[in-house]
């Protein structure tokens, strides 16, 4: 086997050793392009397509990478992508003279070049730059994937993502539409009036959802931290403070798994809005989703592999037990004890555990039967106590908090509730926290004494939700894996343990 490959290693290597030598001639020539500082660039390749009528016979100055050179004698074609698209340069000896075309002749593909020269139209209609300079800007070392194969491998295409920006137009585009994405959710929250703040990463104490956390050692003070796994509670105490309307974009952490739809790293926004509720986060999602899809694909219909969602009509609104009932074909308001819960979950071979009560098993019923046939954004409403330990009861059925998840293709897209501002009802949820952990469960919570400090100096009636911001990005650009909308993905190390 490695007989067979040994040809193909020796071509690369020879490939690489005549692209270093081309540099050393520079240099030896006094033309390292290592040492050009700065280019002046006055216009972008879709600017000059889209204004071609206004900037035909003028003068500009673009800059990119060559992806394709064809040299014919006097004469040649490249043509250069810059951040926007590519566009073609036609460099010919007689503009450029004589040695700067002997130089232009032994660059390569992936050089990064400056081209200087007038805006025209090709006899077969292209537009394009008459060069009158050409700047080699910086050296390319490495040799760019094969041109029509382009780069397919998805593990080498996130761990070398730099190269799947090169090669693959509709990754770049992916990324300038989650900045989009990110832009307009700022836009549309600072209208209504919040207020973006920035909390710790690090923690002595990761509350706020049920995950487990990452752990590490702060030298300086000989303690251990942990990563958040949430923005709630400081939020929350920034409620206390009188800042009435907070929100907070940033990366939280969870030692979990790896899949299509997780990353242990991933983006998380949370907002809280004073003296409203969780049916207030409702309109708010409604409004936000609608905005945020008009602003960043022209539509308030999206697209995602075969399903068309609508975003134009309002959001369904149904209860967990509702649509249990619906889907499930049970009806948990005649199910009155944690016992009857269990032996309904068996008839219908759901797994539990020993630990799990009455809402628990209304939960499970519902992630086996329910989520994948919430396509069209749905506000899944009222989830039972046991789920949910920092969500206000529903006054006139306690046993259920005043909670919503906000589902689309079947996934969960958002999660909000009434927040709970009761200091001692949040010391008795923390307790059976503590409970649950002590028997085994790693993602429940500790409790937190300075967040129930800040309760018991009084919280406003608040409502809070939380949204993927990856998920989001993945429906608004219908990418089928949340890979795919992070910049640098986790991997494992090559040459790590068990490769």
């Amino acid at each position: 086997m490695g007989q067979n490959n040994q040809p193909a290693e020796q071509d690369l290597n020879q490939l690489l050793k005549v692209r270093h030598d081309k540099l050393k001639d520079l240099q030896k020539n006094g033309k390292n392009p290592f040492q050009i500082t700065k280019y002046d660039v006055s216009s972008h390749s879709m600017e000059i397509k889209d204004n071609f009528e206004f900037m035909e016979g003028q003068t500009v100055s673009i800059a990119g990478r060559m992806m394709f050179k064809r040299v014919m004698g006097k004469a040649s074609f490249c043509n250069v992508q810059d951040l926007q698209g590519n566009i073609q340069a036609y460099v010919a000896r007689d503009s450029i003279g004589e040695d700067s075309y002997k130089d232009f002749k032994k660059y390569d593909v992936g050089d990064i070049l400056g081209i200087k020269g007038e805006v025209f139209k090709t006899k077969t209609g292209e537009i394009s730059v008459h060069a009158q300079e050409v700047t080699l800007l910086s050296k390319s070392l490495q040799i760019l994937p094969e041109k029509f194969h382009g780069l397919t491998d998805t593990d080498i295409r996130y761990r070398q993502r730099y190269v799947d920006l090169i090669m693959n137009q509709e990754v770049k585009d992916t990324f300038i539409k989650r900045s989009k994405v990110l832009s307009s959710i700022r836009r549309f929250l600072d209208k209504q009036g919040f207020m973006e703040v920035e909390t710790p990463m690090l923690v002595s104490n990761a509350g706020g959802a049920a995950a487990r956390p990452f752990e590490t050692h702060f030298n300086a003070l000989n303690e251990d931290f942990k990563l958040r796994i949430s923005l709630e509670l400081p939020l929350k105490r920034l409620i206390v403070g009188g800042l009435e309307r907070v929100y907070e974009i940033g990366r939280v952490f969870r030692n979990e798994g790896l899949d299509t739809r997780h990353n242990p790293e991933f983006t998380l926004m949370e907002l809280y809005q004073a003296y409203t509720d969780y049916r207030g986060m409702m309109d708010l999602t409604e409004n936000l989703y609608r905005y945020v899809a008009k602003e960043v694909t022209g539509s308030e219909i999206l697209t995602y592999g075969e399903h068309e969602m609508d975003l134009s009509k309002p959001f369904e609104r149904i209860t967990m037990v509702d649509a249990v009932k619906k889907y499930a074909n049970v009806d948990f308001n005649e199910i009155h004890t944690t016992e009857d819960a269990k032996k309904m979950a068996d008839e219908h071979h759901i797994e539990y555990e020993d630990r799990h009560k009455k809402g628990d098993i209304l939960s499970l019923f519902f992630e086996e039967y329910v989520e994948e046939h919430l396509i069209q954004p749905t506000f899944v409403m009222d989830h039972p106590i046991e789920i949910s330990p920092l969500t206000k009861k529903k006054p006139d059925h306690p046993e259920y908090v005043e909670r919503f998840e906000f589902f689309m293709n079947g996934w969960e897209m958002a999660n909000a509730y009434s927040e709970l501002n009761d200091p001692i009802d949040q010391r008795e949820r923390f307790e059976a926290q503590e409970a649950l952990l002590a028997a085994g469960d790693a993602e429940a919570n500790h409790t937190d004494e300075d967040f129930l400090n800040a309760l018991n100096i009084g919280m406003p009636p608040t409502g809070g939700i939380g949204f993927g911001i990856d998920r989001m990005v993945m429906m608004m650009t219908d990418s089928p894996a949340i890979r795919d909308v992070l910049l640098f993905p986790t991997m494992k190390t090559l040459g790590g343990k068990d490769q």
